[in-house]
């Protein structure tokens, strides 16, 4: 039987955590440590400890008594605000996992700045040069294991307007041309070299510009957004399965076995106010292209216009698979056709 892993924080099902739960589940006993844990989320679970995973000491001490009488293969989590409880927990226990000092700059975008700065990584933020803020985002989604760096996949986001930026749409070709450049697969792997990763999957991003790719953030866990799913659909590998081998000293499978593109639309709000009216034509179903289309919030929620909207906000999302990412881009807009949503502002109704 597969070693069981702890996960720390389940996440939040409208944020898409559901997706990789389940794919980690599938295979082996999840232990969650969440204060209640989510009723989407247990279904999903062999066991839970009533703790909160913010309260750092208090946790790594009942997770560590929890293994002195059960077997726990590994420690997981992908929130960014429970990496360093991981490293302390998987150092008094001997796991793998990230180096605490790691752990605690990859949760600090400073710190982390600092430390890629000190490596002379090129990163996008002030101070810079104009050319190096209007570029493209893309994101490595790489899998670290000892002094082997691979790049499994590269995703494509499109932000929304500013100041929030939020991410309207994710995309993941399986024949990406960027996979083959140089200078990032060299910037992905000194950045994973930088912060001594060793048995990790990580979402690294970069924004691409006329000086070459500079890194804006690290995340050295699972990513969210449903990119888990796209690189599965895409390529065949799978991201979530991945992290909790490595998680347990096992060696991941990572061979392709697919050769297609996906992508993940989000819908904002135009306006702020009450959401009055949200639902879905049930003939989205049968678009050819669509693999789910999920409402994300109720009516009565007050909701954020996109300009300033986060991703709680997001009324729906929806991913759709293709053979290229034109014909994703095609069936995303299809699909946006068949929502439905209407917000009471100030003054008056307005359909989304």
């Amino acid at each position: 039987m597969a070693q069981p892993v702890v996960l720390l924080g389940a996440g939040r099902r409208d944020s898409c955590d559901e997706f990789p739960l389940a794919r980690i589940a599938a295979s082996r006993p999840v232990v969650l440590v969440d204060p209640d844990p989510p009723a989407w989320a247990r279904p999903y679970l062999t066991g839970h400890l009533a703790a909160d995973p913010a309260r750092e000491a208090q946790t790594a001490e009942a997770v560590c008594g929890y293994a002195a009488e059960h077997p726990v293969g590994g420690v997981l989590t992908w929130s960014a605000e429970h990496l360093t409880t991981a490293a302390r927990i998987t150092g008094r226990l001997g796991l793998p996992g990230l180096p605490y000092e790691t752990a605690a700059a990859c949760a600090d975008p400073v710190a982390l700045r600092a430390l890629l700065d000190r490596h002379r990584l090129p990163t996008a933020g002030a101070p810079c040069a104009p050319e190096d803020t209007a570029g493209p985002l893309v994101s490595a989604e790489t899998v670290v294991l000892d002094d082997e760096v691979r790049i499994v996949a590269l995703t494509r986001t499109t932000p929304g307007p500013p100041p929030a930026r939020s991410p309207l749409r994710h995309g993941v070709h399986a024949h990406d041309g960027l996979l083959h450049n140089r200078f990032l697969r060299q910037c992905v792997e000194r950045t994973a070299r930088a912060l001594r990763l060793t048995h990790a999957v990580a979402h690294i991003t970069l924004r691409l510009t006329a000086r070459g790719p500079r890194v804006l953030t690290v995340a050295p866990h699972l990513p969210g957004d449903l990119i888990p799913l796209l690189v599965e659909r895409a390529t065949g590998v799978d991201l979530a399965a991945a992290a909790a081998d490595l998680a347990t000293g096992r060696h991941p499978d990572l061979t392709p076995t697919r050769q297609r593109a996906a992508a993940v639309q989000f819908a904002y709000p135009a306006v702020t106010g009450r959401l009055t009216e949200l639902r879905l034509d049930p003939a989205a179903a049968d678009d050819p292209a669509a693999d789910r289309m999920v409402l994300t919030r109720h009516p009565g929620d007050p909701v954020t216009a996109a300009p300033h909207a986060d991703p709680a906000d997001r009324l729906a999302h929806w991913a759709v698979t293709a053979d290229t990412p034109t014909a994703c881009e095609t069936a995303l807009r299809r699909l946006a056709h068949h929502l439905t949503a209407t917000i009471l502002p100030t003054t008056d109704t307005y359909a989304a």
